[in-house]
């Protein structure tokens, strides 16, 4: 019988891996889309950052350092949750879908919390389409490289326990236990 047990230690770190490439796509889109756009960097990571930390308002260097640790640290711990969806068997285009949903949440969920940012429907239509462009890119390139690196494991427990019958059926009960 395949092992039907995940490996979640394993899956986590896979994602953090996966997450910290999401972020460095991101960031190379961005980079491109301000060369094209003339638009300036946004340094409300930053700002969130302060606001969750207590610490003082940055300018210059330490604002840059602050707003790419802030990018990198978000992505890489939510990349974890991605990895997982993958060693869970949660792979492909839909599962990025899903993990959008999420990385869209968390950065609006600290951003409005910190009051640093406001509601994205309240948002001039560029900028909500140029970060839910960024955020995609994030979403799909971290999605990717879990994946990549899952599918060397084999399938995952959901992907076998779909072979057992596709869709919702009353009849396939979960997969045994080891």
């Amino acid at each position: 019988m395949r092992r039907t047990r995940m490996a979640w230690g394993r899956s986590a770190a896979v994602g953090v891996v996966a997450g910290v490439a999401g972020v460095a796509a991101m960031t190379l889109a961005e980079k491109l889309e301000q060369r094209i756009t003339g638009r300036p960097d946004s340094y409300v990571p930053a700002r969130t950052l302060e606001r969750l930390l207590g610490l003082a308002h940055a300018r210059g260097g330490r604002a840059w350092r602050r707003n790419l640790a802030m990018h990198v640290g978000q992505g890489s711990l939510l990349g974890a949750l991605r990895g997982v969806m993958a060693g869970a068997g949660l792979r492909g285009p839909w599962s990025s879908l899903l993990f959008y949903a999420v990385r869209l949440t968390n950065d609006q969920t600290f951003e409005n919390a910190t009051g640093v940012g406001a509601p994205p429907w309240t948002w001039p239509r560029d900028e909500l389409v140029v970060d839910l462009a960024h955020k995609a890119v994030y979403a799909f390139a971290t999605g990717l490289v879990a994946d990549t690196l899952a599918n060397r494991w084999g399938p995952g427990p959901g992907q076998l326990h779909a072979r057992l019958g596709l869709g919702r059926r009353p009849d396939v009960g979960p997969l045994p236990r080891e």
